[in-house]
C-alpha cells in the first residue's frame, strides 16, 4: 500500500499561496510595494502586514474603509499602524521625513469632492519621501482660481491633477505650464459623466501635448508615474 503524502507546511502570516509579496520592489523600482485592501478581508491585510513588518518594510494599503481597519489594528495591535481615512488607506512604520524645500509635487483637485483620490496620491508619495503639496478648488467652473496659482505651480517638478465631470483641469494646467502634467479622472459627476468614463475619455482626448493619463480615481498610480518622472530627472533620490 502507498504511503499516504505527508501534509505540506503551513505558510508564513502574509507568504501563503495568495500572498506572494514583491520584498524586493524598493530595490528594484524604489518603490515600496502597494496592498490593494478593497478587496482583502481585514485578516489578509494583517497578515500582510505582519509579513511587511518582519521584512523591515512599509505597509501601504489603499481603499480601506474605516469599518475594515478597525478591524485590522485590533488583529496587530503591535505594529502601530495607522489609518488615514481621507485617503482611505493603511500604512505602518515611520514614513520617510519630507525634504524641507525644493519642487517636489503639487497634487490639484477641481473640488472637495476629489479629496479622496488627491489624498492616496499625496500619501503615496510621502511614503517615498517626495515633498507635496494640496491645492483643492481649482477647477474650471472658476478659473481665476486657479489662474491666481500659477506663479506658485511653476516651482514644483511635476503637477498631478485629480477632476471629475468633464475632465478638463488637466488639459488647461498642461496648456500653461512647461511641467510633466499627470490627469486622474474622478469618478464624480452627473448622469453623463458614467463614475468617471467622460472625464478619462476627455482627458485622453486632450489636445494638450504631453499629457499623461492614468485610470479613473487612480491617485496611487499617477504618485508612481511621478514618482518615476523625478527618479528620471535625477530627483527625489532612492528612499
Amino acid at each position: 500500500m502507498l504511503n499516504s503524502p505527508s501534509p505540506a507546511p503551513s505558510p508564513s502570516p502574509g507568504q501563503g499561496p495568495e500572498h506572494r509579496l514583491d520584498l524586493e520592489r524598493r530595490q528594484r523600482l524604489g518603490m515600496v510595494e502597494a496592498v490593494w485592501g478593497e478587496t482583502k478581508s481585514a485578516g489578509q491585510i494583517a497578515a500582510i502586514a505582519l509579513r511587511l513588518h518582519e521584512a523591515g518594510e512599509l505597509l501601504l494599503a489603499t481603499r480601506v474603509s474605516e469599518e475594515k481597519a478597525l478591524a485590522v489594528l485590533e488583529q496587530v495591535p503591535e505594529l502601530g499602524l495607522r489609518h488615514h481615512p481621507r485617503a482611505r488607506c493603511l500604512t505602518s512604520g515611520r514614513l520617510p521625513p519630507e525634504p524641507p524645500s525644493g519642487g517636489g509635487v503639487a497634487v490639484l483637485g477641481g473640488g472637495t469632492s476629489d479629496l479622496g483620490v488627491a489624498s492616496e496620491a499625496c500619501l503615496a508619495l510621502r511614503c517615498h519621501g517626495i515633498r507635496t503639496n494640496l491645492l483643492l478648488d481649482v477647477g474650471v467652473a472658476g478659473l481665476h482660481r486657479l489662474l491666481g496659482q500659477l506663479e506658485p505651480l511653476r516651482q514644483v517638478e511635476v503637477l498631478i491633477a485629480c477632476a471629475g465631470m468633464e475632465g478638463a483641469l488637466p488639459t488647461v494646467l498642461a496648456g500653461l505650464l512647461p511641467q510633466p502634467v499627470i490627469g486622474v479622472p474622478v469618478s464624480v459627476g452627473y448622469g453623463v459623466s458614467a463614475g468617471g468614463m467622460a472625464a478619462l475619455h476627455g482627458m485622453l482626448a486632450s489636445c494638450a501635448p504631453g499629457l499623461t493619463v492614468v485610470n479613473v480615481d487612480n491617485g496611487y498610480g499617477a504618485a508612481m508615474a511621478a514618482l518615476r518622472i523625478l527618479r528620471g530627472a535625477g530627483a527625489g533620490g532612492r528612499p
